[in-house]
């Protein structure tokens, strides 16, 4: 998008710098346009509204939703951050640095009208009104992704037109996000709707047999191998491939992973045939790829085919007031009544930091609906974990899967603690003993708010 606009005058650095900025008391709310007022982009207008991702790249990379011609920038060189306060921007060590009118910044709020200079471009913030319509009023959700907070709202238009496209695209997000809900939506609302949805987890293999579950293997290939076996890639043919925690994939697989991307076919270990594949990919993670790349733990060319388009949840902690709406429909999804969650406990749920996210509120409802008290499953549930805690969840005449559930969860927590405390809380030894990776062990970990 074009326009003509008056330069702005830029006042010259000053050698202070901002690491973090408080968010503005006010911010207009509306569409954000950064206009180039000096530079070789100099005239451009960028708009971000609700068809951007909420953490928007700025650099010389092909992957920045807003790429510059100038050869001072970065090839990531800030990413904004579109927050309800209005935008943030964070410096991604840039090498020339990062102004916000007279100061260097590291982290800070970009208000309306204020000048951003990055290298010898400068882009000034407009807020125009969101277009009728744009962000629907009373939408709270997409699919089974429930939200009515600002944060969520202006993430539904942008995934509405994904779920109809066929690009790659990588979900972002806090472990317990709904990255992998979102990415079945997408899925569930396209069509490819009626063929596989099929998810490959890159933190529950281990390296040396991703390359088999991914692509398959004949007979053969390898001690075990005793019959040939389709890979993920094969099971999803027509459908939707969720590549979760792709942040996680060791460095050597991931040429073999774009390979079969650039292609759109797959060797199987141990073949010479190549397979043709007709697979949609959705990639999630919760690690910073932007980051990744810069530190070469992932290939750039990787993370140029994935990121066509990108969404990020944000925590649960930033979605203002969604708790109490996320806490009724899963009260609802339990077969409970919504009179079940009192006001004292909504406003205590409210209060809450929420480091587990929606998973994390998800299971506190269900324990408060099956145990009648939202702390009685905290800490306090480990000792329950035997007997005596089975009887109580049986009372409750809960759905199999939720009462299931309820008992593994205090189950692993129980089994952790014990394993934690035999090896002096060694997270290494721990994992060895349990037999799973240990990454595996840190994701159970978070997931028990243990550690």
């Amino acid at each position: 998008m074009q326009a003509m606009y008056d330069p702005t005058v830029v006042d010259a650095p000053e050698a202070s710098t901002i690491h973090h900025q408080d968010a503005p008391s006010s911010m207009r709310q509306g569409v954000y346009v950064l206009v180039a007022v000096d530079g070789p982009n100099r005239g451009q207008t960028f708009v971000l509204d609700g068809n951007a991702p909420s953490r928007v790249l700025v650099g010389q990379s092909p992957v920045c939703t807003v790429r510059l011609d100038d050869r001072l920038v970065s090839r990531r060189h800030v990413a904004i951050e579109l927050t309800e306060q209005g935008p943030r921007v964070c410096d991604l060590d840039s090498t020339n640095g990062t102004w916000l009118g007279p100061t260097r910044i590291v982290e800070a709020y970009w208000r309306e009208g204020e000048i951003l200079r990055l290298g010898s471009t400068a882009l000034r913030l407009d807020v125009l009104p969101v277009p009728q319509g744009r962000i629907p009023e009373g939408q709270d959700q997409f699919g089974p992704i429930v939200g009515a907070s600002a944060s969520m709202r202006r993430l539904y238009p942008l995934c509405q037109k994904l779920a109809v496209s066929d690009v790659p695209v990588i979900i972002e997000g806090q472990t317990g996000t709904g990255k992998e809900v979102l990415a079945e939506a997408l899925h569930e609302m396209g069509p490819r709707r009626d063929r596989p949805f099929v998810v490959f987890d890159c933190t529950e293999v281990p390296p040396s047999l991703v390359e088999s579950e991914l692509f398959g293997h004949e007979r053969g290939a390898f001690t075990g191998a005793h019959e040939t076996r389709h890979g993920f890639f094969e099971q999803a043919h027509g459908g939707t491939l969720l590549i979760d925690e792709i942040g996680d994939l060791a460095l050597h697989l991931q040429p073999k992973l774009l390979r079969a991307l650039e292609r759109a076919e797959v060797r199987r270990v141990g073949g010479s045939e190549r397979h043709r594949v007709d697979v949609r990919i959705i990639a999630a993670t919760r690690r910073d790829l932007d980051k990744e790349v810069q530190e070469g733990r992932f290939r750039d060319d990787l993370f140029h085919r994935l990121a066509v388009a990108r969404v990020e949840l944000p925590p649960l902690a930033k979605r203002r007031g969604d708790v109490a709406l996320l806490a009724r429909h899963f009260a609802r999804l339990q077969g409970a009544g919504t009179d079940e969650l009192n006001p004292e406990v909504l406003a205590r749920w409210e209060a809450e930091p929420w480091p587990g996210n929606v998973r994390q509120l998800r299971n506190a409802v269900a324990r408060h609906i099956a145990l009648g008290d939202v702390e009685a499953l905290g800490e306090a549930a480990a000792p329950l974990a035997g007997d005596g805690f089975i009887e109580l969840v049986l009372t409750r005449d809960l759905t199999l899967g939720t009462a299931r559930q309820l008992v593994v969860d205090a189950f692993e927590r129980r089994y952790l603690q014990r394993v934690l405390e035999r090896h002096d809380g060694n997270v290494t030894h721990a994992a060895r003993t349990a037999g799973v990776a240990r990454r595996y062990f840190h994701k159970l970990m978070a997931k028990k708010r243990l550690g």
